[in-house]
């Protein structure tokens, strides 16, 4: 990546008994959104929280615009945090609240709120400089949070699962505004976040983590197209991993036997047969049929519907296969209608060979 704006640099963080964040390495250009997602514990919060200032590293180097961030204090950095509380003053208007890192700048009343004012304004909030925090919705509150991090306008904003306490609606409607800040503001957006769908709507690229280490960066369809190890094909949720070992294969693809069959995955790479192998399928890419009637290039993999979970348009099809694992389809509402699926039936599982990803390491 050519003059990456902020660099992480074998950034490394231990607390008494745990080994938060383990020598990382990550470039992020300016301008760029960056998404870090991974399971609770796996270190996203902390890594946050050391760009911030907020925690001091155990060791490496945190790089913004060419210069160290090692001793520069947190009020002194310009990388304020939305956080998921949104840590709001109850005491302060509206229009406070916005001004206050100002006020901590030195910047005098009058040019304070006239800034904050500008700000409520581009989020929408114009008329409300004067109200309590106490009168304002859940979005509008978030809003505000997003407003006083702006104020100061700063290179880098820092976002810590910032709409996980908003319902449903409000969520998708502050992706939209975070999404157009970020392209009308032109700066570098550092978001955390549990949501997958989050990720993929506001992210230039996401980072996957787990246990204090990054295990894959990259544009989400490649995340969830290409995972590199079976931790981010299964934490991506809607990928059906499958272990077996290679066997013979002809140009460009090698079969692979699991317990279900054996089955044709596109490669180009070099494989011993016997070595251990694992491949995924996008929930959206597999194919359901009644009893495995039709043709298929691979073998048909059978099993039991579990349930489903309605997703808008589309639907998650759970299907129980033997040996208790499970396997998730996502079909349109019509298709689900025809095939008329319903709790304990019985429906065979294909794919195409192309939509199969083989990961570069199975362990």
């Amino acid at each position: 990546m050519a003059d990456p704006f902020v660099v992480l640099d074998a950034l490394d963080k231990r607390f008494p008994g745990h080994h938060a964040v383990r020598s990382i390495d990550l470039e992020i250009e300016a301008g760029e959104f960056i998404a870090i997602m991974g399971p609770s514990g796996c270190g996203k919060s902390t890594t946050l929280r050391l760009l911030a200032g907020l925690d001091m590293p155990t060791g490496g180097d945190i790089r913004v615009g060419g210069r160290s961030m090692r001793d520069v204090p947190a009020f002194q950095r310009n990388m304020p945090m939305v956080w998921q509380s949104l840590a709001l003053f109850p005491f302060l208007s509206v229009a406070d609240n916005v001004a206050f890192p100002l006020r901590m700048k030195g910047i005098g009343p009058i040019e304070r709120r006239k800034r904050a004012a500008d700000w409520l304004g581009r989020l929408g909030l114009s008329g409300m400089e004067d109200r309590d925090i106490s009168q304002l919705s859940g979005g509008q509150r978030q809003r505000v949070a997003i407003a006083r991090s702006l104020v100061t306008e700063p290179a880098v904003l820092l976002l810590d699962e910032p709409l996980s306490a908003l319902d449903a609606h409000l969520r998708v409607r502050m992706q939209t505004e975070l999404s157009r800040l970020h392209k009308q503001l032109g700066i570098t957006f550092v978001y955390v976040t549990h949501a997958q769908s989050e990720a993929f709507a506001l992210a230039d690229r996401i980072v996957v983590m787990s246990e204090g280490c990054i295990q894959q960066v990259g544009r989400p369809q490649d995340v969830y197209r290409a995972p590199v190890n079976p931790f981010v094909a299964e934490f991506m949720g809607m990928n059906n991993l499958i272990r077996g070992k290679v066997a013979a294969g002809r140009e460009g693809r090698r079969s692979i036997m699991t317990e279900f069959g054996t089955f044709e995955v596109p490669t180009d790479r070099t494989l011993t047969d016997g070595d251990e192998a694992a491949f995924v399928v996008a929930a959206d890419r597999v194919s359901l049929t009644e009893g495995g009637s039709g043709t298929s290039p691979n073998p048909f993999v059978e099993g039991t519907v579990l349930g489903l979970e309605f997703v808008g348009s589309t639907q998650t099809v759970f299907i129980e296969v033997p040996g208790a694992r499970e396997f998730r389809v996502q079909k349109q509402q019509h298709e689900i209608e025809a095939l008329e699926l319903v709790p304990g039936r019985r429906v065979a599982m294909s794919w195409d060979p192309a939509h199969a990803w083989l990961l570069p390491t199975a362990a």
